[in-house]
């Protein structure tokens, strides 16, 4: 299978401290956030009936753009096709979540910078074998940031991409198709970096271009004013 072309040169790893997974007590860890918001009674997703609602959520995605439509449609498209595809060493592509958090007032948004890519980017992370993406990247912001007040805004699928990742030793070259929801929290909890970033912050969105001009990242912010107009 070719290698598709990307919408923008972002890598997302999974974050561990001290080569554990970090613990906190954010809503939806050791539960599945997508289930919980789903009003469940058990705490996780059967990994078949996961998948099913990621292929039935990235059916409705509400895109903006021909190029986000493509987008999810090849993400799909990976997801009915490719049983494995939420592994890591599913390749060359396989599922990643992450998480564009706001803080209360929606007018910043918490961004960390890539110790191996030297980029300020969103937190996320591996799929690591789930389907339930949210939870992913509900998990991947917590390990990230240290913060116990996350939580969702809602299960819908906030926006989508899919971007290159270069070659290494351990890996081919290969792409992340990644899912990306919508999360608030607590500015004012004390942030913890994690062993994989060299920095970690609330960004005012009127100052986003002053550390980081990927467009993937710079979409999010896009997407996140168009919402709060629409909604005031």
């Amino acid at each position: 299978m070719a290698l598709e072309k990307s919408r923008c040169i972002v890598a997302r790893f999974p974050v561990r401290r001290n080569g554990q997974r970090a613990s906190g007590d954010c809503v939806g860890q050791g539960e599945s956030a997508t289930h919980k918001l789903m009003g469940g009674d058990s705490n996780t997703l059967d990994a078949a009936r996961a998948r099913r609602v990621l292929i039935e959520s990235l059916t409705r995605y509400e895109h903006c753009s021909e190029e986000d439509r493509v987008c999810a449609s090849r993400i799909r498209e990976l997801v009915e096709r490719e049983a494995r595809c939420a592994e890591r060493d599913c390749f060359p592509a396989h599922l990643t979540g992450s998480a564009w958090l706001v803080n209360a007032r929606g007018d910043k948004a918490l961004l960390l910078r890539h110790a191996k890519l030297n980029k300020w980017l969103q937190p996320g992370g591996h799929a690591d074998g789930s389907f339930d993406l949210l939870s992913v990247a509900l998990r991947e912001a917590c390990e990230e940031s240290g913060l116990s007040s996350i939580r969702p805004l809602g299960s819908a699928i906030f926006d989508v991409d899919i971007h290159a990742i270069p070659a290494r030793p351990s890996a081919p070259e290969h792409f992340h198709y990644d899912v990306r929801f919508l999360f608030t929290a607590d500015e004012d909890e004390p942030l913890s970096e994690s062993d994989e970033s060299e920095g970690l912050r609330w960004v005012s969105l009127s100052r986003l271009e002053e550390f980081t001009e990927e467009l993937s990242v710079t979409r999010l912010r896009q997407k996140w004013l168009e919402r709060r107009v629409a909604t005031s």
